[in-house]
Order: C-alpha cells, then structure tokens, then sequence
C-alpha cells in the first residue's frame, strides 16, 4: 500500500468485512483462506480506488518486447528485497504487477476489479517491468 498507516487501514477494513460476513463464507465453495485473501485484496483495491483516478492509457501497451528481467539477477535477490522494490512502484503499477504476478489474475480479471480496460492493465505491468528491471539491473552485475 506504501506506507504503513493505509496497509493497517486496509487490513482493519478487510478483517470488519470477514467478520461481518463470515455467516456468508460456504467452505464447500473455497477455503477459508481464500476467501480471507479475497476480501482483502478487494478492500485494497477498494482502498486505492478511493485514493486516486486511474487514467486511460489502453494505447501505451507495449506489446512483445516488454522488458525482461534477468531470472538470475532474481534469484539473488531476497523475497524482503524484491518486496521493498515493488513498494517503490506507484500505487496502481504495484498493485496491477502483485495481481497478475503474485495472485495470478488475468488482466481481464483485473481490469474488472480496478475498473480499467485490459491494456491499461498490460500498461501497469510493463511500466512495472521496466521499473523493477531498473532497480535490478544494478544487481545483474553483482554476485
């Protein structure tokens, strides 16, 4: 979320959701985590909703040739160091990257659940590309 204030403000919100509802959660449909998971990244997106308007860059899609980024300069790197990466990223960049990379949304899935058009989710996640791949490439040369 970026700083520590709005992440306890969004877990607060998620957990008041959970509990509100929990005499909705069926575990014949998912697994009590996963529905935990759910409600809060949907408070999260809630939550950076509220904090800022999403322009409509569907024309800035890069296309193919995305940034890559080394797998081996990855692997050097902590789970610590690379989260502290994303969290340099603008909120909606980051959050796009965390769920198409780290939840496996697609980006018709997220373009839903922010609001925005598909290629403005391709958008996000190539900017987080090419920015995650900066703050990388210094590493890249380092063993």
């Amino acid at each position: 979320m970026g700083n520590a204030e709005d992440a306890m403000e969004v877990l607060h919100d998620g957990f008041l959701k959970v509990f509100k509802y929990i005499g909705t959660y069926r575990a014949d449909k998912a697994s009590l985590y996963t529905w935990i998971r759910r409600i809060v990244i949907n408070a999260a997106i809630d939550h950076l909703r509220k904090q800022q308007a999403y322009p409509d860059t569907e024309d800035l899609y890069a296309g193919p040739d995305e940034p890559a980024i080394d797998n081996e300069a990855l692997n050097k790197l902590s789970g610590e160091a690379l989260l502290k990466m994303i969290r340099q990223l603008p909120a909606a960049t980051g959050l796009v990257f965390n769920l198409y990379a780290v939840d496996g949304f697609s980006h018709r899935e997220i373009g839903t659940l922010l609001g925005i058009s598909e290629g403005t989710s391709r958008w996000h996640l190539s900017e987080a590309r090419k920015q995650l791949k900066v703050l990388i490439h210094p590493m890249e040369n380092n063993p």
